[in-house]
């Protein structure tokens, strides 16, 4: 599956689908987003039962604002509705498919227990 837009109208409905979705937050006159965006939309080819979703910030501020974005770009993951991943910066391809990998094998029964135990801090997946 390639890419898809999210928009404020479609977020929820993604998010509820459960399983892995991938955030590309991203505007078109951010230099490190049009050099992250071709690695972005290779790895959605080859990882096709993941959604990867791209947001305008630019024509979706209320997402952007409300998700906290202050950098762009900026990669946030759900994994079974649950928040499990959000960094600023442009990963190169073998840091964006590690992170994938980790996404895969997260517990987020785990991450909810957590969550629950130390709230206000925020879940991690190391960068290899």
């Amino acid at each position: 599956m390639a890419t898809i837009e999210i928009t404020e109208s479609n977020l929820q409905e993604e998010v509820a689908k459960g399983g892995l979705l991938l955030l590309d937050f991203w505007a078109d006159w951010c230099g490190p987003c049009k050099a992250f965006g071709p690695v972005y939309e290779a790895l959605s080819e080859q990882h096709l039962d993941i959604t990867f979703g791209k947001v305008d910030t630019e024509a979706s501020p209320g997402l952007a604002a409300a998700a906290g974005i202050s950098a762009i770009p900026t990669l946030v993951a759900f994994k079974n509705g649950t928040l499990v991943f959000s960094q600023a910066g442009a990963l190169p391809r073998p840091a964006l498919a590690d992170v994938i990998q980790q996404l895969r094998t997260l517990d987020t029964d785990q991450v909810r227990v957590n969550a629950q135990a130390h709230p206000g801090h925020a879940p991690h997946v190391s960068e290899g």
